[in-house]
């Protein structure tokens, strides 16, 4: 494809794609080009480089949240639609999480988003400071439940591309954290309980007990403090 018929939300969206099947180790020009049929020197008249291109990425699939009406008699219901949207986008893009570890995240969909998440706390009678906090409770909440999604997805990848070698080296690890951890009296029980989870994976509705708990807390500050 030349380079005057890409245009930067081809690019952008063929970005994402790659790393939601790649990860971030695997979005290089080279490899974009070749998903969009072009050389990888056309693409650089549309992004400056690779962090930029995880920038423009990044900042894409934040608009794929839908934000809620602000309701201040309701708003427990908008910030646990945020938080799980929030979660499930993460858990979408995996590669997102591991972005946040290297890049500095910001653009018009993000700032959106970030600025309806206050507006829900600050409706709800919360002070500008305290909204702040609490915003920011339940984004990295969301986001470090999904670590585990985006964990598991470069575990998959490395499988794939590496085969027989990279399944024997985990079945050896699992091995050997589960001879550790029956030496533990309460690991060991859920081990050996016949509906036992594989070890170190969370039990089901992990997130939505864990934000049920954060927004009780968040609700009990609003309540009038004794005297």
């Amino acid at each position: 494809m030349p380079r005057d018929t890409l245009s930067r939300d081809q690019i952008v969206r063929a970005a994402v794609e790659l790393l939601d099947a790649e990860g971030l180790e695997g979005l290089n020009m080279r490899a974009l080009g070749k998903r969009l049929d072009s050389a990888a020197t056309a693409v650089y008249w549309h992004v400056k480089n690779k962090d930029n291109l995880v920038l423009l990425a990044a900042d894409h699939v934040w608009g794929e949240l839908t934000l809620p009406e602000l309701n201040p008699a309701d708003w427990r219901a908008a910030a646990a639609t945020m938080a799980t949207d929030l979660y499930q986008m993460f858990t979408r893009h995996p590669w997102l999480v591991q972005a946040f570890a290297a890049h500095v995240l910001y653009g018009e969909g993000k700032s959106r988003h970030d600025d309806h998440s206050l507006a829900v706390y600050e409706a709800a009678g919360f002070t500008a400071d305290q909204a702040d906090q609490a915003a920011a409770a339940v984004f990295t909440y969301a986001l470090g439940n999904a670590a585990g999604a985006a964990a598991t997805a470069s575990l998959n990848r490395k499988l794939n591309r590496y085969g027989a070698a990279a399944e024997q080296q985990l079945q050896d690890a699992m091995a050997e954290a589960k001879a550790i951890a029956v030496h533990y009296p309460r690991l060991r029980a859920r081990l050996e309980t016949p509906a036992a989870i594989e070890y170190a994976a969370s039990p089901d509705d992990t997130f939505e007990f864990g934000l049920e708990a954060l927004l009780d807390g968040l609700e009990r500050q609003l309540a009038p403090q004794p005297l």
